[in-house]
């Protein structure tokens, strides 16, 4: 199974604030910059606890009808109508395999502690990262401490109008 991270991080490398914000970020997202090209690629897609209850506070619901794996063992707050959510547990081999198990072939990975888990457990093949022009000092930060070097190939960078300036790479076996 493939999975990919997309995402947005302050220039200084921080997701959200350290209350968990996401002000920083361009209202709507900003200009198009490939979210929706790369959702048509996923079959799904597996956050944090911390992640949903982040995007249930949004207008709407980002994610349609994919269904969306919550990691957590505890309770989840209601979804919303239409919305196809699943708590799961387990380690990120285990998820995988769960997830392989039904046919997902293409996972999307978001929330600070669990792209840094599947980081770590060598589940993650590509990351797309934009870069929002602006220092917020302080917040939650993409990646963590790290066991052992993860070695990056660049594939392309792209800049936008608006300063958004967005990489890809791809996991080194």
């Amino acid at each position: 199974m493939k999975a990919s991270v997309f995402i947005g991080t302050s220039l200084d490398g921080f997701i959200a604030r350290v209350n968990g914000d996401l002000d920083f970020l361009p209202p709507d997202g900003g200009e198009p910059h490939g979210y929706d090209e790369f959702m048509a690629t996923v079959d799904g897609l597996v956050i944090g606890r911390k992640t949903f209850e982040t995007v249930l506070t949004f207008d709407a619901w980002p994610y349609g009808e994919k269904p969306v794996f919550v990691l957590s063992t505890r309770t989840l707050a209601p979804a919303p109508p239409g919305a196809v959510v699943e708590r799961l547990s387990g380690d990120p081999h285990e998820i995988v395999s769960q997830l392989e198990g039904r046919g997902i072939r293409h996972v999307y990975v978001d929330g600070g502690i669990t792209i840094q888990r599947f980081l770590q457990a060598g589940l993650i093949q590509r990351l797309i990262i934009t870069r929002v022009p602006v220092l917020i000092g302080a917040g939650i930060p993409l990646f963590g401490a790290v066991q052992r070097d993860i070695v990056l190939r660049h594939v392309w960078t792209r800049q936008y109008a608006s300063g958004l300036v967005q990489s890809e790479y791809l996991v080194a076996a």
